[in-house]
């Protein structure tokens, strides 16, 4: 009798364990679940948030922009951005208003520049477009680095005319600049003329060899340079842009 007692004890004993341990792997595999649902959901979350700041549409991005503009209104970037979404409807008068807004806060505002020449040539007026670009690079005829920025801003608004008058200007200025050769080959790979772009990468790399950026490009278009090793010597110093 008291080995059967015994017996169905130790049965009683092994069934709780087991059923202890289907527990245990139960609550594991239940907690488990709920935190890959957790991350998913975070994930989830922050994807909606990414996805939702590269899909503003251009109205909620003005609305933006003018509550920023009520915060400081002497912000040249937020006129800039803002003389851009009017200059892309076609509402050109807002558009100049802003830009104009822009360049009264910061005079260099090469961007700006640019902008108002191409909205000129956009609305249909070249002839005022052209004054307006003959005025922007007299005004920096004696610099080089004011004429290479305002030539990189007229490239990103895609007026070549203009920007290459900007590159010539900057490069009679500043004849042995290995920057100034390197943006203008950089402007030719940009519209794909590589037979430019490999000469002026060229004089840019025998200007200053030390440009493993440069050595690439060559290297890519069939060059091959070699950056020599560094002596902490710089017996012909290039010309450094003025200001």
């Amino acid at each position: 009798m008291a080995s059967d007692i015994k017996g169905r004890k130790k049965k009683e004993t092994r069934k709780f364990s087991s059923w202890f341990d289907l527990l245990v792997v139960f609550s594991f595999a239940f907690a488990l679940l709920c935190t890959m649902l957790l991350v998913g959901c975070n994930e989830n979350t922050q994807s909606s948030g990414i996805n939702t700041v590269k899909h503003t549409s251009p109205e909620e991005r003005k609305a933006q922009l003018h509550k920023s503009l009520d915060r400081k209104f002497e912000n040249p970037d937020a006129h800039f951005q803002l003389g851009q979404l009017y200059h892309a409807e076609g509402n050109y008068s807002q558009a100049q208003w802003h830009y104009h807004r822009a360049l009264n806060f910061d005079p260099v505002y090469w961007p700006a520049k640019a902008a108002m020449v191409k909205l000129f040539k956009d609305s249909g007026d070249p002839a005022k477009a052209g004054n307006i670009a003959d005025d922007y690079i007299n005004k920096v005829s004696i610099s080089a680095a004011q004429s290479l920025e305002l030539a990189l801003a007229f490239q990103n608004e895609k007026l070549d005319q203009y920007a290459m008058l900007c590159f010539q200007q900057a490069l009679n200025l500043a004849p042995n600049s290995p920057e100034i050769h390197k943006k203008v080959g950089y402007y030719y790979l940009s519209r794909n003329d590589k037979e430019k772009a490999k000469e002026y990468f060229i004089r840019s790399f025998q200007l200053e060899p030390n440009q493993p950026e440069i050595a690439g490009e060559l290297g890519r278009l069939g060059v091959e340079v070699r950056i020599p090793a560094k002596t902490g010597k710089n017996i012909n110093k290039p010309d450094t842009m003025n200001n």
